[in-house]
């Protein structure tokens, strides 16, 4: 028996009949009582258990549909398999509605961790602290855009004079936030990648970096990344939970984290994108 099989046996109290890797770190395991399930490995210290944590928290909601969790160990995590359909308008507009009442369900604070996440998570491959604040322009500046740009200008792929015009957003982030707001229940790391079609008509989410933030931040790596029907899902949303006056001005801003956590993964392109996006926010 493999030690995925051993995980898996442990988490779902059956056997594992079949195994199918997906990539490096992924793999479908069919039970034997035909049900399939998706075991995630990850060298990362705590990963699985902020991942289990992000989709208990996203699923006590009860809006957006994500897998259930079988159970996770260090370094391993065992969920449910999502059957793939194909996007669709009308899916797109139920998904806005449902990413709403998401964000709607709301979080202590903002950086807020999911009961039971631990404090030290990770967004992707990078590690993301959560360590909860009032006051979401002081916290995005301080817990969420400087510490990769630190990182950034650290590997070299942001240089050191290009630093000023980030820096300088961030002192101006009250100003440019828009109205207050309080903190949302995000799912973190919303692009396309993470965003599921379902065969059941359904859209389904997976790999959050659940937190507590501000919901514009979501919508607007949803945009970043590209989203099938992203019109229809922005209507949806708007339907039920209307954005701020002047939201789209604001889209570069909350661009800017995602733009910087990638550019410290992988290089020097995304820089160039998070600087622009710099740029145009205080051209605004």
């Amino acid at each position: 028996m493999t030690a995925r099989a051993q995980v898996v046996a442990r988490h779902t109290g059956r056997a594992a009949r079949d195994e199918r890797p997906l990539s490096g770190s992924l793999a479908e395991v069919t039970l034997d009582d035909g049900r399939v399930v998706v075991v995630k490995r990850s060298d990362e210290p705590g990963a699985a258990r902020a991942e289990a944590a992000g989709l208990r928290w996203l699923a006590a909601a009860g809006s957006v549909r994500v897998p259930a969790v079988h159970g996770h160990e260090e370094g391993w995590l065992v969920i449910d398999r999502v059957p793939r359909g194909r996007p669709g308008p009308d899916a797109a507009v139920r998904f806005g509605r449902d990413l709403a009442a998401l964000h709607a369900a709301g979080a202590p604070a903002f950086g807020a961790p999911p009961p039971g996440g631990p404090v030290e998570a990770f967004i992707g491959l990078a590690p993301m602290r959560n360590e909860p604040a009032a006051d979401w322009p002081r916290w995005y500046a301080e817990q969420r855009v400087l510490p990769y740009l630190r990182r950034a200008v650290d590997q070299g792929t942001v240089r050191a004079g290009e630093a000023a015009v980030v820096e300088r957003l961030c002192e101006e982030l009250p100003e440019l936030a828009g109205p207050a707001e309080p903190p949302a229940r995000l799912h973190g790391d919303l692009w396309s990648g993470n965003v599921l079609w379902a065969a059941d008509g359904r859209v389904w989410l997976i790999d959050p970096a659940a937190h507590g933030g501000h919901r514009e931040t979501d919508l607007a790596m949803l945009r970043l990344f590209g989203c099938p029907h992203l019109e229809q899902v922005l209507d949806g949303y708007q339907e039920d939970a209307p954005l701020a006056g002047g939201w789209r001005e604001r889209v570069g801003v909350h661009q800017l984290f995602p733009l910087l956590v990638h550019a410290v993964l992988f290089g020097r392109g995304y820089a160039e994108q998070a600087l622009s996006a710099a740029r145009t926010a205080l051209a605004e």
